[in-house]
């Protein structure tokens, strides 16, 4: 298709030839304003032209900007601002009118007057870029920069698409003024306004007037004064030369330009401009709030989790790809289930408890029963990049596919999985085993066949010996007794029940393997897990998934879903019954008889540690909440033996010493002021024969040296014994050490 002759004409009459085949095309567009020649250079047909005019994307005319996402904890108190641009999408009414007027008088004082292009502008540059030879450059209007703008949003962090979106071509603007024109078309000049204000970069990371506003006056752009209005106006040209921050000088004369140009086209007074031109900046700077680092109260561990439970969640988008376009895009307001009294009482008890700059750290989640609402998750260690200040951003409460590591060997905590297997095969709770002070792992049958790499050593010793009751071994955390209860009912069913209460998969995302040792607690989880398996326990056999959001809205407004928790009965009730009348037995007259709450309340839970003293822990509960908390190194690699924490000498740290004071704080405060709940017990009778107390060995055993937690082949040390590899040392010391 050949230039038309209206264009030949119009092009004498305004003393300009036709100087290189870009003029043509152009001045083409301008005066035909419906069609575009044919140019195979650039790719362009008629018929492609057509089809575009006819189909300009819907994002243009209401483009779905990326903007900032909140997050809010369970009282609607602001957790977090995140974002990939800091934006927040305004209406016309929203702007300061002086706001729109200076943009427009700056950037395209004709706005109002022409089309979406500009001839007398575009008649220029044709001349100019004719007589450089370079492509055509200049003139664009208000509408066309907003074309570019929206191809530069949408190639988001895509460097090819935003090299692309770009290039200064005729080809590319030639597309530009092709949408431009529709665009005109289809909205008003106010509306292609309200949507540049929204997308235009203004500089330090402030997407839009409104973020432009709180960035450098701390204020709504509907404040905005004249000066203040002139110099946000002026950055769009150039945010770097102009930026008030680096270039104050510079920042002011381009200001008072856009003054000028208010003046010069009767929107202020000469008075106004007069003002306005020997004010200072008045910059009022407000530094961006970006991300999880800006949490409070150590909350930065659960926003980060937020994040990756909307970016790997099917809730949020069938896809990784789907997950990651509705979170960098943003506009989010994201409910959550933290609650910020519970949130600072378990901070308060990890950062006052373990120091900072201790070789150790502390982390600890809470859990409501019933629901999995994760309702607290802190640790000691800060969140953050600067490791001159001890901050990390790994969540020591999770596992690696959530922003955590690869977890920690839970110790006697997993017993009481065991245990409910038992009572939920079929096991009584009055069971009762010899219990050895020593003793091989047995060959145990599996879901798939009996174990066969089983060692068959033996070490027997008659300085400590059972039988023992169910009830006594969890309260003195016989390992002895376990392995004997986990040998009679075979490895299957403890590993169904670990399924059952979210234990199968470990903290690195392998799945449980079904070894002797694993009644030990030897395979890594988070303390995420253990809480909301505990929980099951309290909620009388009732397990939920841990949940973190209860809400989420999107940037049209309209709700989104969110995970469901999946409650589901993994045990009978009554085993869960039985399950928590022996835990209550542990904080009674066992290893946590130390622990009790300033209130009273019932409370139920278990100690453990690993060998070496490489994690402690203690999980508990009450009928209403649930927590579990890690003490140990961040590599899991810190022996606690000889070690100060919290500014205390320690010369081995045990479950009820170490991580058990900081849950006893922080579960007092936590449920100050609520109403105490009992759990119901069952009645377990009386074993048939207690060990004489005078009978406890001097060398510690069972939580106090877990002999063989590690797994087998052993070698390990039992309280300063060396046992052989395969043996398992057994019995415990004195209570409510461990």
């Amino acid at each position: 298709m050949a230039p038309s002759r209206s264009t030949g004409t119009f092009m004498d009459k305004a003393g300009h030839g036709v100087k290189f085949l870009g003029g043509s095309i152009l001045a083409g567009v301008l005066v035909a304003g419906m069609a575009l020649p044919a140019v195979g250079a650039f790719g362009l047909t008629a018929k492609d032209t057509a089809e575009s005019f006819d189909n300009i994307p819907d994002d243009f005319k209401q483009p779905t900007l990326s903007q900032a996402s909140m997050i809010y904890d369970a009282k609607g108190g602001l957790i977090a601002k995140v974002y990939d641009r800091d934006r927040t999408i305004l209406t016309a009414d929203q702007m300061a009118p002086v706001m729109r007027q200076a943009q427009v008088d700056i950037e395209d004082a004709r706005f109002y007057e022409h089309g979406a292009v500009d001839l007398k502008g575009v008649l220029r540059a044709i001349t100019k870029n004719a007589e450089s030879g370079t492509a055509a450059q200049g003139a664009s209007t208000l509408t066309q920069q907003y074309v570019k703008n929206v191809f530069v949003e949408q190639a988001g962090d895509d460097q090819q698409a935003f090299l692309e979106a770009t290039k200064k071509s005729l080809g590319r603007k030639i597309q530009e003024l092709k949408y431009a024109i529709k665009l005109e078309e289809d909205l008003s000049k106010d509306q292609i306004l309200t949507n540049y204000l929204n997308i235009t970069f203004y500089g330090h990371q402030a997407y839009g007037v409104e973020a432009a506003a709180n960035r450098y006056f701390s204020k709504s752009a509907k404040d905005l004064t004249v000066p203040e209005a002139a110099m946000l106006a002026g950055l769009v040209q150039n945010p770097t030369a102009y930026d008030p921050i680096a270039h104050p000088q510079a920042a002011k004369t381009r200001r008072n330009t856009v003054i000028d140009k208010l003046l010069e086209y009767k929107h202020i007074t000469p008075e106004e401009a007069k003002a306005a031109r020997d004010s200072d900046l008045g910059i009022k700077y407000s530094e961006p709030q970006n991300g999880c680092i800006t949490a409070q109260n150590g909350m930065g561990f659960f926003c980060d989790y937020v994040r990756h439970v909307v970016k790997q969640d099917p809730a949020f988008g069938a896809t990784a790809a789907d997950r990651q376009k509705l979170w960098a895009q943003g506009g989010l307001k994201i409910n959550t289930t933290i609650d910020p009294d519970k949130q600072a009482a378990m901070y308060n008890a990890v950062t006052k408890k373990v120091y900072v700059t201790d070789p150790v750290s502390a982390a600890g989640s809470m859990v409501e029963p019933g629901t999995g609402k994760i309702l607290a998750m802190a640790q000691t260690r800060p969140y953050g990049l600067d490791t001159s200040k001890n901050q990390i951003v790994l969540n020591l409460n999770v596992g690696a596919s959530m922003g955590g590591g690869n977890g920690f060997s839970p110790g006697s905590t997993f017993k009481p999985i065991v245990a409910a297997a038992a009572l939920d095969s079929g096991i009584p709770i009055t069971q009762e085993y010899s219990s050895p002070y020593t003793m091989a792992y047995p060959r145990m049958s599996t879901c798939d066949g009996p174990t066969t790499d089983t060692p068959m050593l033996t070490n027997e010793s008659t300085s400590e010996h059972g039988p023992y009751s169910l009830q006594v071994a969890m309260q003195k955390s016989v390992n002895t007794y376990f392995i004997q209860l986990e040998e009679q009912m075979g490895l299957c069913p403890v590993k169904q029940m670990a399924d059952k209460l979210g234990l199968g998969t470990l903290a690195n995302g392998t799945k449980i393997k079904q070894v002797a040792s694993m009644v030990l607690g030897t395979q890594e989880v988070s303390p995420l897990q253990m809480a909301s398996a505990y929980a099951a326990f309290a909620a009388r056999g009732l397990y939920c998934s841990p949940i973190a959001i209860t809400s989420v809205t999107g940037s049209n407004g309209k709700e989104i879903g969110v995970p469901n928790a999946n409650c589901t009965q993994a045990m009978s009730q009554t085993t869960a019954d039985g399950i928590n009348t022996l835990l209550l037995g542990v904080t009674e007259k066992g290893t946590g008889s130390s622990l009790g709450l300033s209130d009273g309340r019932q409370i139920a839970g278990k100690t453990g540690t690993t060998d070496e003293r490489f994690a402690a822990w203690f999980t508990g509960y009450t009928p209403d909440l649930a927590t579990s908390v890690w003490l140990g190194g961040v590599g899991g690699n810190v022996s606690m033996k000889k070690i100060y924490i919290g500014g205390t000498y320690r010369p081995a740290v045990y479950g009820a010493d170490g991580p058990g004071p900081i849950w006893q704080k922080a579960m007092n405060d936590a449920l100050k002021g609520s109403a105490p709940l009992s759990f119901q017990r069952v009645d377990i009778p009386q074993p048939t024969q207690t060990p004489d107390p005078s009978d406890t060995p001097s060398v510690p055993s069972g939580d106090n040296a877990q002999g063989g937690n590690t797994g087998w082949p052993g070698g390990v040390t039992n309280g300063g014994v060396t046992l052989p590899p395969g043996v398992i040392g057994g019995n415990t010391g004195k209570p409510g050490r461990h």
